[in-house]
């Protein structure tokens, strides 16, 4: 359907599907792009100023068509930590080194390594990161008064169960009413038939969710006489208007130009920059970048797999890197694709980038437009979005259809991937649940590479081979963790042997680790005195060997094109070497 639509021209009938599906994607963006700017630390605004100016700069010069960028809940627990230490400064200047490593990426033409990156890995830090997003959000959606909230993953449990008996009533209504209504909404289409499933269909339940909360929390205030008996986000944060007047909630002006690092630090002054302060931002906008390039990446597989399309991966990167550039110097923070987002606007009928630059242009206009309004929204009713968020994130359907397909050495990466990014570092458990995964892989590999005596398997019959010879052939790559037990296994059976066959036609690869032990195994043999008959190398060993300047030894060790040639030159050896003993014995 996607193919066709993308090799045509660009016709009215496409704009119009771009525009309904950006608008779509616009209402959904804005309740989730502020709820993402709160809990990364940082006030609402700049989350819609991300939306805005990152996602259309992405949407004009990345790689997947289908694509909408924005913050994600990925980054929260990367974001928190720096705007808590560094303030708005430190973040923005942060979300720019990110933007130059994406640069990088792209430059060094880095795109295709997700392939590199396992199943269990991805969907590890992916649970991490929606665990962690989870805890973030039981502060606002209970109501809790907490000051600040520890780094630790385990003081942070402590903190929220030691306050949690202290709970808002009056927020934990407005948040559980929210909660009901953003999963229960889906539902709904199944209830109905008709044109009022349709409706249930078109609109997105954050709609709904943020609707209902704040008329629970209208009518709470109404109920108690207490204007201030919910939190939302007009009584949480405030900012400076020109005439010096303070204003609540959400600014109404429009993103503007202002140098990152000039910015304020957390207690309201410029950020003293030292070679310390650029180091500590150095790892973590590396942290970024990684994960923007994966999610940004794995977000294009998808949309790849909804369209039949071919999103271009570098492009993609270049396209994240220049928005994560462009953005913070008009107060947008990191931004990558948003999977949610993104999967939403094709669902809605988006047919090229259009559709994102218009859910941009959305967001503007509800800053212009629609201020006052979203100054009113319950910060329960964020968290209760975040909840989901994080809930559709964690992918347990898919991790629990893992969990019972794969190896346990596969559930143990796993378990081991979730638990390094809850209680240490998302990048962290990426690299190690990598090496990992290699390790078992090569362990399973090198158990497949075996070695059989050919007479014993019947490959060989014994009247094919000369007395006192052996024949072996070896099955599978030989490389440094295989080539040693095999070779050994081989040599052990080797005393008072005459000569030895073997066959390399199932050795597809040899690597350094290998070619070594075959040298070791070449001059143990020569010691030895078994003669050694190398058959049907195959490409890649036989290039390696040439590299290597390995000179076979005519009568010792030489190599034969087929096994058919390598039993007869056996046999001429054999008797090449009876016809010297016999000149022997005469003389």
């Amino acid at each position: 359907m996607y193919d066709s639509c993308v090799v045509n021209r660009y016709t009215s009938q496409r704009f119009v599907n771009d525009l309904l599906a950006g608008i779509t994607v616009g209402i959904i963006a804005i309740p989730l792009a502020m709820a993402l700017a709160i809990n990364s630390g940082v006030d609402p605004q700049y989350g819609l100023y991300t939306a805005i100016v990152a996602g259309i700069c992405i949407a004009l010069t990345g790689g997947s068509r289908f694509s909408v960028s924005g913050p994600t809940a990925a980054f929260v627990v990367i974001l928190f930590p720096i705007a808590q230490q560094y303030g708005i400064g430190g973040l923005l200047t942060a979300s720019i080194m990110a933007g130059m490593f994406l640069l990088f990426f792209a430059a060094m033409r880095l795109g295709r390594l997700l392939i590199y990156i396992p199943i269990e890995v991805t969907q590890g830090f992916t649970l991490g990161i929606g665990i962690l997003i989870a805890v973030l959000q039981i502060k606002d959606f209970f109501g809790l008064t907490i000051s600040s909230m520890p780094g630790e993953f385990h003081n942070k449990l402590a903190v929220l169960a030691s306050n949690l008996p202290n709970l808002n009533v009056n927020d934990t209504i407005v948040g559980v009413v929210s909660l009901i209504t953003v999963f229960g909404w889906p539902k709904l289409r199944k209830v109905f038939k008709g044109p009022v499933s349709k409706i249930f269909s078109c609109v997105p339940s954050h709609l709904p969710a943020v609707i209902f909360g704040m008329i629970a929390a209208y009518i709470i205030c109404r109920t108690t006489g207490n204007a201030d008996a919910v939190q939302t986000i007009g009584s949480r944060f405030t900012y400076l208007n020109a005439d010096g007047t303070t204003g609540h909630g959400i600014p109404p002006i429009l993103p503007h130009f202002a140098l990152p690092w000039n910015m304020p630090g957390p207690d309201g002054n410029p950020i003293n920059w030292n070679v310390e302060t650029i180091q500590n931002l150095m790892f973590a906008s590396f942290s970024m970048a990684v994960l923007g390039a994966i999610e940004s990446l794995l977000c294009a597989v998808i949309l790849d797999g909804m369209t039949g399309t071919k999103h271009h991966s570098n492009s993609e990167l270049l396209g994240q890197g220049i928005g994560n550039i462009v953005a913070p110097f008009f107060g947008g923070i990191t931004a990558t694709a948003a999977i949610a987002r993104s999967a939403a606007n094709v669902r809605a009928g988006a047919s090229s980038p259009v559709s994102a630059i218009v859910h941009s242009l959305v967001v503007l206009l509800a800053i212009l437009c629609l201020s006052p309004f979203l100054s009113m929204l319950p910060l329960a009713s964020m968290a209760a979005l975040l909840l989901m968020v994080a809930y559709n994130m964690s992918d347990l359907k898919g991790i629990s259809k893992t969990v019972k397909t794969v190896p346990l050495s596969d559930v143990f990466i796993l378990v081991i991937c979730v638990a390094l990014t809850v209680f240490f570092d998302m990048v962290i458990a990426i690299a190690f649940g990598c090496i990992m995964a290699t390790v078992f892989f090569m362990r399973s590999m090198a158990k497949m590479t075996t070695c059989r005596d050919m007479i014993e398997t019947g490959k060989l019959h014994q009247s094919a081979l000369q007395e006192k010879w052996l024949a072996y052939k070896i099955n599978g790559p030989l490389f440094f963790a295989a080539a040693d037990r095999i070779f050994n296994d081989i040599i052990v059976n080797c005393n008072e042997r005459r000569g030895l066959i073997i066959d390399f036609s199932a050795v597809n690869i040899i690597d350094a680790g290998g070619l070594s032990s075959f040298q070791h195994f070449t001059e143990d043999l020569k010691k030895a005195g078994v003669k050694l008959l190398i058959c049907d190398l195959q490409y890649q060993p036989l290039k390696t060997l040439v590299h290597a300047k390995f000179q076979p030894v005519p009568g010792v060790c030489e190599i034969c094109p087929t096994l058919e040639e390598g039993l007869k030159r056996s046999e001429n050896m054999e008797n090449s070497s009876s016809d010297t003993s016999e000149e022997a014995d005469s003389i």
